[in-house]
């Protein structure tokens, strides 16, 4: 059989590829403390389950439209409203199959073979890949603390060149869980738009931000561009990462051509996901999701302590997401090695930098404080007793 090149192509996603490996190690019986994936641990708010059970024993489970339920791209765009003070049409909001498929509609629609698109380095691997898959020449931009891992005006302006098409930028970030500041990404926007670039912003961790001093959630890019392609997901705030359901932010121009895309990729996302997701935006159901940002602030913290004690560094703390991004080039390890190792030998999976990029990718690891305070003390303790086997 002839398999294509976009397929062979593609590289492994490693955090799920270590996932693979702790599995097989705990079939082996050991218990393996699982610190590699972004998968909340609290699944999705109560009253959003009660809404399932509703749901698949009350109507027939047929398609909805292409672009999603009415009702929740109404509650979506209220949401944009009354979080982040933004008017949203719901015409403008598109429902997908999680926001992988956000991504895939999103760059099917802006992206020509032969498009550059930058990324910065570090990044969420799939991005890149998506992209790739519709022929986007894509530059992994060099990032660094500095800049807290994330592009900037500068880094975007020295990388643009006459083929530069598109942008693609994640704030909050995965792996390093840091944001762009408000103004830099307004910036950065407003340079791509003045060059008739498009922008895809990955705003999935947006609402697992920090608050500002005045309890504030971090505003999202609609409030300064209204033209960027804004992805966000029900997995990460709402918890609900089996659900694969997520949507997108467009320009009404662009519209019609994600609803045929949607139409012929995917028909429309999983529609007891869409009834249940309906009671997300209830006042009781926003207030569980807030109790599990504070929740992982707290876990956040515990995990900076307990790294810090150990010996391993973390350049730029993070101010959302679940990641840190830690760096293990003091161990005498590259990231592969210590990961590996650290899956054998103190049964801790994590992720290495590999996955994210060049510039880190045997320099910093990737853990995912998703998981319970028990889980995560114990990880760090695992790891500590590691790392001092390799002084």
């Amino acid at each position: 059989m002839r398999i294509s090149q976009r397929a062979q192509s593609v590289a492994p996603f490693y955090a799920m590829e270590f996932g693979k490996h702790a599995a097989a190690l705990e079939a082996e019986g050991h218990r393996v403390v699982k610190l590699s994936l972004g998968e909340p641990d609290f699944g999705a708010p109560p009253a959003v389950l009660d809404a399932l059970r509703e749901a698949v024993g009350s109507r027939p489970m047929s398609y909805t439209g292409a672009l999603g339920l009415p009702q929740l791209r109404q509650d979506i765009a209220r949401f944009y409203g009354d979080r982040h003070g933004v008017d949203v049409d719901p015409g403008r909001v598109v429902v997908t199959a999680g926001a992988s498929a956000a991504l895939v509609l999103g760059a099917a629609a802006l992206v020509d073979p032969g498009d550059e698109v930058l990324i910065a380095d570090p990044s969420y691997p799939c991005n890149r890949q998506i992209a790739e898959s519709f022929g986007a020449w894509v530059t992994l931009v060099p990032t660094s603390a500095e800049s807290r891992y994330q592009l900037d005006t500068a880094s975007v302006g020295s990388y643009w060149t006459d083929r530069t098409r598109g942008i693609m930028v994640a704030s909050p970030s995965n792996p390093t869980g840091t944001s762009v500041p408000a103004d830099e990404l307004a910036a950065i926007c407003e340079l791509a738009r003045e060059r008739d670039a498009w922008r895809i912003v990955d705003e999935i961790y947006l609402d697992l931000g920090d608050h500002d001093a005045q309890g504030r959630p971090p505003r999202s890019v609609l409030s300064y561009d209204q033209e960027a392609v804004v992805i966000n997901s029900f997995s990460k705030y709402f918890g609900m990462t089996g659900w694969r359901l997520g949507w997108c932010v467009v320009p009404e121009a662009l519209v019609p051509a994600l609803e045929r895309l949607a139409q012929n990729y995917m028909i429309c996302a999983s529609t007891p996901a869409q009834y249940a997701a309906l009671a997300c935006f209830t006042p009781d159901s926003l207030a569980v999701c807030e109790e599990w940002r504070a929740e992982f602030g707290r876990r956040r913290a515990l995990v900076l302590e307990g790294l810090e004690q150990i010996g391993l560094p973390v350049p730029v703390p993070p101010d959302g997401a679940f990641y840190v991004y830690f760096d293990v080039s003091g161990t005498g390890l590259g990231s592969w090695e210590f990961c590996g190792r650290a899956l054998q030998e103190a049964h801790v999976a994590l992720t290495p930098g590999r996955d994210f990029g060049v510039g880190t990718a045997e320099t910093h690891v990737r853990l995912s404080y998703a998981a319970s305070a028990d889980e995560l003390r114990e990880g760090i303790a695992r790891l500590g007793k590691f790392v001092a086997t390799l002084a």
